[in-house]
């Protein structure tokens, strides 16, 4: 650890207790993430002592079924409003760029990013963009590490099996619009979206997703901390993450 880190990381210990980033320093430490599931092989950090869960309920999370909630009653406007942007604002949107890859055929309008709000789509998705800010951002529930898209998948477009990079965060899918063919596999377990409802996963497991339907899929992603993280654990990778892609010249 650099020493910003080792002071941010002091600085935690004294106001939550000398415990309670000690999750965070054993994953650092080699092998220290402890035995990890096959499927998530791919993954670079997995935090110690979280449920090793692939597919979670939706609304089994007291902490997130007040957002879960939200999005699927705003799902009606929420449909409308891409559907709007999707037709009239184009350029809004843009080739996905994945950590592994970039893909003309996955088309991402962004709703957060780098560290905060996009705020020249609370225009363009103003229903996803209230959702979010109030029930995600500003309860802190979001991943500031990650973002908040509308992922669309064109027609044939297929994402390969992969890893995310870590486990402490999970990602919630609202089914926005979903034409028929359309699936993703997490663990080898394969669900369909139904519209207007969430799914919600653990990314560090190996998923992969395709629309081999007539239209585009869309589904707004919301990256949200894994609910069994606590606070300082939360402001500990933050930090840590922050300075690692800083040092790697990532941000």
């Amino acid at each position: 650890m650099t020493p910003e880190t080792e002071s941010a990381f002091a600085a935690i210990r004294s106001e939550h207790g000398a415990d309670s980033i000690g999750r965070v320093e054993l994953m650092l430490r080699p092998g220290g993430g402890g035995p990890r599931h096959p499927l998530q092989r791919g993954a670079k950090w997995i935090l110690p002592g979280l449920s090793p869960t692939p597919w979670h309920d939706p609304h089994g999370h007291p902490e997130l079924a007040p957002l879960i909630t939200a999005f699927e009653a705003a799902h009606p406007l929420i449909k409308e409003e891409l559907t709007v942007a999707w037709e009239e604002r184009r350029e809004a949107f843009s080739d996905y760029r994945h950590y592994l890859t970039r893909q003309a055929d996955w088309q991402a309008l962004h709703l957060y990013r780098d560290g905060g709000l996009v705020e020249e789509s609370a225009a363009i998705a103003p229903t996803a963009y209230k959702v979010l800010d109030e029930f995600a951002v500003a309860t802190e529930k979001i991943c500031p590490l990650l973002e908040s898209h509308f992922s669309t998948l064109l027609p044939g477009a297929v994402i390969a099996p992969h890893c995310d990079l870590w486990n402490f965060s999970i990602n919630m899918h609202l089914a926005v619009d979903i034409p028929d063919g359309c699936a993703i596999t997490v663990a080898g377990e394969t669900r369909r979206w139904v519209e207007g409802e969430c799914l919600l996963f653990d990314y560090s497991f190996e998923h992969a997703a395709r629309n081999d339907g007539d239209r585009p899929r869309t589904c707004l992603l919301v990256d949200l901390w894994h609910p069994e993280t606590t606070v300082a654990e939360r402001l500990a990778l933050t930090v840590l993450i922050g300075e690692i892609r800083r040092l790697l010249g990532d941000g």
